[in-house]
């Protein structure tokens, strides 16, 4: 089973050929998707495209729009959760590359997240960019309130974060970014993450993986990330699937396994 564990199919990217993106994935063998929600205020579109029987989604709001709503609850989220198509909580976390959020309401908003994740029992779906000690500073100080599931998506950063993360118990998704020639540090880390908490995903309409990098990109080029996973870790194509279809039902444990 092939599962894009992160798409981003309500991106106005999407708005002309939306539908026939989706069947495009599901032609290219992909069985399942999880749409990541960017900001609270934006949940009914992102829930809408989850009206796929194939298709969940997510509730939160990304760091870039952390200043949209920098009083944001745990309530409202756990509120909004309650959907049962919802299956995680996020993408949230910290960006200090762009910045496009105030860093100090960047990780309130955050932290508003791990408290939801606590409560829900869903998996927090997090995005991290050149913060790595604030990071695994607030991921430790949140986990140590009350456990909660982690997933690092996209995952970029350095190996003690890695590090710090796996031992909170972290899942780890892989996206086409591990295709690109100049990120052999990305492969690195992927080389010792946990191997039964890797999970893959094409974050469309960016990161388009080798040979597409480019272009916009969809969940049908997913099998190209898989394919590289497992070149660095030197599984065959099968088992590679079946570890990350085993990772992903047990990190988005609210998705039935057929």
């Amino acid at each position: 089973m092939l599962i894009d564990s992160h798409v981003n199919l309500h991106a106005p990217q999407f708005d002309a050929d939306r539908e026939a993106v989706i069947e495009r994935a599901f032609a290219a063998g992909i069985d399942l998707m999880v749409n990541i929600c960017d900001r609270v205020s934006n949940y009914e579109a992102v829930r809408r495209v989850a009206e796929h029987p194939q298709i969940w989604c997510t509730v939160g709001t990304h760091p870039h729009e952390a200043k949209e709503d920098p009083d944001l609850s745990a309530f409202r989220l756990v509120e909004l959760a309650a959907d049962p198509r919802v299956v995680g909580i996020g993408e949230t976390g910290l960006d200090f590359h762009y910045d496009l959020s105030p860093r100090d309401i960047q990780a309130r908003v955050f932290r508003a997240h791990a408290a939801a994740a606590r409560e829900t029992g869903l998996p927090l779906v997090v995005h991290t960019r050149e913060a790595d000690e604030v990071m695994a500073e607030i991921l430790e100080d949140e986990y140590a309130k009350a456990p909660f599931r982690v997933l690092m998506h996209c995952y970029t950063s350095g190996a003690d974060l890695a590090r710090r993360a796996a031992a909170l118990g972290a899942w780890f998704s892989v996206s086409g970014i591990a295709t690109f020639k100049a990120a052999e540090d990305v492969r690195a880390v992927i080389r010792d993450m946990p191997p039964d908490r890797i999970i893959v995903e094409t974050d469309c309409p960016y990161l388009a993986p080798a040979p597409y990098r480019g272009r916009r990109n969809e969940p049908a080029y997913l099998p190209h990330v898989l394919a590289k996973l497992a070149e660095i870790r030197g599984w065959s194509l099968a088992e590679a699937e079946a570890r990350t279809e085993d990772a992903f039902f047990a990190v988005f444990d609210r998705v039935p396994r057929p």
